[in-house]
């Protein structure tokens, strides 16, 4: 019998101990946090050990051009287009179409049964050639065809019944050179010459000389067109080339 009340006492200890030893509070009997019961534990060790999910990354739009790029720190400046060089929307204009009579220009004016009117004929600083009966005939801005209609023109007028009139050129006016040539001056017109050509007939390149492209002026429908040319270009009579000097 005594030795049952000795057991109670400690069997109640052992209770408190166990399991019961936790306050209503969630406080343990002797001040500190009572420890979660196995199957809690089990689950929170489970939690914490299981993967966590990959964030996902969204890519990033294009940056559009020309506003600040805030992520790298940069300005995007949009690209603008080469402008087209200007000689090549001068190169139609000036290479190709007919031929048109000019100051210096040497004629060879033909006035088929009337050999007093026929003869040579220069054009003068004024544009005009001055022929016996007619008197001055402007031949500047015209081609050879179309001054050939204007005699004829002026000899119906009380001259020459049916005039029959042939204008041929003797010999083209001069061209120009200037700049970096060993001689720049004034120099005859040799049928289908290029830059490179009238180049070589002024001495060739000074040492200075930009060997790639030139300067070219040009009287065209009355207007003096001014442009660059590379020295493969055609020339015509009455340019003015200018060679440039290179600045290395």
């Amino acid at each position: 019998m005594r030795a049952t009340r000795c057991l109670m006492p400690m069997l109640a200890v052992a209770l408190a101990l166990a399991g019961c030893a936790q306050a209503p509070n969630g406080r343990g009997l002797f001040g500190g946090d009572a420890p979660p019961p196995v199957s809690a534990t089990r689950g929170f060790l489970a939690t914490a050990a299981a993967p966590q999910p990959v964030p996902t990354v969204q890519p990033m739009a294009a940056q559009p051009q020309g506003i600040d790029n805030v992520l790298y720190g940069s300005t995007v400046t949009p690209q603008r287009p080469m402008p087209a060089p200007r000689v090549a929307s001068g190169y139609a204009a000036t290479a190709e179409g007919p031929y048109t009579l000019d100051s210096g220009d040497r004629l060879r004016i033909v006035v088929f049964g009337q050999d007093g009117l026929t003869n040579s004929y220069a054009v003068g600083a004024s544009g005009h050639i001055d022929m016996p009966l007619i008197g001055s005939v402007l031949a500047r801005g015209a081609t050879s065809d179309e001054l050939a209609a204007r005699i004829a023109a002026k000899l119906r007028e009380g001259f020459v019944r049916e005039p029959h009139v042939a204008v041929q050129i003797e010999a083209y006016r001069p061209f120009f050179i200037l700049g970096e040539v060993t001689q720049p001056g004034q120099y005859p017109y040799v049928a289908n010459m290029s830059v490179e050509t009238a180049v070589a007939i002024a001495g060739g390149f000074a040492p200075r000389a930009f060997r790639k492209t030139v300067t070219l002026s040009r009287l065209v429908n009355g207007q003096q067109l001014r442009m660059t040319v590379p020295v493969t270009f055609p020339l015509r009579p009455g340019d003015t080339v200018n060679v440039q000097e290179r600045w290395f």
